[in-house]
């Protein structure tokens, strides 16, 4: 029998959680980089969004999640009647995010539409594919354009742009990043070892959430500034 392999021990995150609004029903907080969204299966992966905010408020459930290395604003639900209200506005699609991201290279449109269908792939990778995948659609705008240093101290042209998911598939950005030749800088999972090596974190920031307040009826626009 093969040994299995050690599981993917997740580094100490020593950043807190910014709580940005809470009230009776919800919160609006902003996670670090480097902190999971949910604790992971294996014990010393405990700590994550969930893990750190129902020891302050114990009846808070997560409505979505960021990847590890994403940062930004979350919407959390602190009952199970906001928490079922918010779940059908995920599902109508009426929330919307918006992502600010660096990627490789200089992305030759403005803006643009990515329109490629995702299935799970080998664990934990997902997979662009017409025959198995569920349709993604990712809207994006070119804010600018930079250069970074790769590993051998060389300079790379590189893209900041605003991502708006019109869906919400596992991988999304990150995945539809890669497909169109230019991967998010630090993705562990879908760039080249150049694209990975320019960059200290994964740069994908939840920049802004719009949601309808389940119990008031106000539409809120959150906007968390991107950190890089």
């Amino acid at each position: 029998m093969q040994p299995q392999a050690d599981p993917f021990i997740v580094p100490i995150c020593h950043e807190q959680i910014e709580v940005l609004y809470q009230d009776e029903s919800l919160l609006l907080i902003n996670k670090p980089s480097g902190l999971l969204s949910l604790s992971g299966k294996h014990p010393l992966n405990i700590d994550s969004v969930h893990y750190r905010l129902v020891k302050e408020y114990p009846t808070a459930t997560l409505l979505h999640r960021l990847d590890f290395g994403t940062s930004g604003v979350m919407l959390v639900a602190l009952n199970k009647a906001v928490n079922s209200a918010l779940t059908k506005q995920f599902q109508a699609q009426s929330i919307r995010k918006t992502y600010t991201a660096i990627l490789h290279g200089h992305l030759p449109k403005e803006s643009g539409i990515i329109d490629a269908p995702i299935a799970k792939g080998d664990f934990p990778l997902q997979i662009i594919s017409k025959e198995k995948g569920k349709q993604a659609l990712t809207h994006y705008e070119v804010l600018a354009f930079d250069e970074a240093e790769t590993e051998e101290g060389e300079l790379e042209l590189t893209t900041r742009v605003l991502f708006s998911p019109r869906s919400g598939r596992t991988h999304q950005l990150r995945i539809h990043s890669q497909f169109i030749g230019h991967p998010i800088l630090g993705c562990d999972l879908y760039a080249s070892d150049d694209a990975f090596f320019m960059a200290q974190r994964l740069m994908l920031h939840a920049t802004s959430l719009t949601f309808t307040h389940p119990v008031s009826g106000e539409r809120i626009n959150f906007v968390v500034p991107c950190p890089f």
